[in-house]
């Protein structure tokens, strides 16, 4: 937990690091949360191509969560992949018909807004 509360804080660096302890003290615990908090944080550093692959191996672990695919979708299309944001899109809609959530689990409204413009990007939209 507490690495989701360092990305929700602003703190990605300090995100990673906690997530990658949790790994390391806890291995039985599901992998895809942790690499998912991992991906959030190299997401809003702006690394997009080490939270596409991070995002993609937490979905190994857990292909059912509709958190991942939005921001696999936003990493998509920040990374000008146009074709596998939509493919990510539509693949969430298969999960959930909420492709913009009401929330988003970061403070930093900077972080925020180039969340919610990979999701505007990856369905189509201009911005």
């Amino acid at each position: 937990m507490s690495a989701v509360f360092r990305n929700w804080a602003g703190q990605p660096e300090l995100a990673i690091e906690h997530a990658q302890n949790s790994l390391r003290l806890s291995p039985r615990f599901r992998v895809g949360t942790s690499l998912r908090v991992i991906a959030v944080a190299h997401f809003v550093s702006r690394r997009f191509g080490d939270a596409i692959s991070t995002l993609l191996r937490a979905i190994q672990d857990d292909p059912n969560r509709a958190d991942t695919y939005r921001w696999l979708a936003a990493c998509y299309a920040h990374t000008g992949r146009p074709k596998e944001a939509r493919e990510t899109i539509e693949r969430l809609k298969t999960m959930t018909s909420v492709v913009v959530p009401a929330t988003v689990p970061v403070r930093n409204a900077e972080h925020r807004e180039l969340f919610l413009s990979g999701l505007r990007l990856a369905m189509g939209e201009s911005e």
